[in-house]
Parts: structure tokens; C-alpha cells; sequence
């Protein structure tokens, strides 16, 4: 069965996504990080708009995720896009359309 609604004592619930944008911060094998706004075809990542996250000090990755703006944090842009193999993804965390711009 596949729902996007749920009742549950009375209520319903709905099905939200998690980021009606595209952005993304993708973390790919070699602990790489980019963020960027992301497609996919052919088996292949693509990445526009792209950020590196260079590094990162003393606030975690969550900490990263909050504040890209952090002193504690460097970004690098990238002037090109970003392709990858699909299967170099680790994970991705979606992020507003405007992170780290």
C-alpha cells in the first residue's frame, strides 16, 4: 500500500517533503563535501552552484549544517559544477535553496 495520508485516532496526517528545493550538502567517498543544487541522470550526480566545505573546527558536522556563515567554517566556491558517480554519494542532508551562497 502506498499512502500519502495517514488517520491515526481521528487525525490525519500527510506525507511532507523534507525540502522542496534542490540543494543539497553531499558527502561522497574520500570524505569530500560539497553542497550545490543537485540532479541526477544516468547514473551521475550533478552539482550547480556549487560549494566546497573546505574544513570545518570544533562545532561538528551538525554545527556546519546550522551556520555555513560560522567563522568556524570554510567554504570555497567552486566556479564549475560538480559530476559525480552516483555511487561515490555516502549520504546528503537537504539544505535551504540559499546555503552557503
Amino acid at each position: 500500500m502506498n499512502s500519502d495520508t495517514i488517520v491515526i485516532n481521528g487525525e490525519t496526517y500527510a506525507k511532507v517533503k523534507a525540502n522542496p528545493g534542490k540543494r543539497a550538502v553531499v558527502v561522497v567517498d574520500r570524505g569530500w563535501v560539497f553542497a550545490g543544487d543537485v540532479s541526477e541522470d544516468d547514473g551521475r550526480i550533478r552539482l550547480t552552484r556549487v560549494v566546497w566545505v573546505f574544513r570545518w573546527e570544533s562545532i561538528g558536522f551538525d554545527g556546519v549544517l546550522k551556520d555555513p556563515k560560522s567563522s568556524k567554517v570554510m567554504l570555497r566556491k567552486l566556479d564549475t559544477g560538480v559530476d559525480l558517480p552516483a555511487d561515490a554519494e555516502v549520504f546528503r542532508c537537504p539544505v535551504a535553496d540559499d546555503w552557503g551562497m
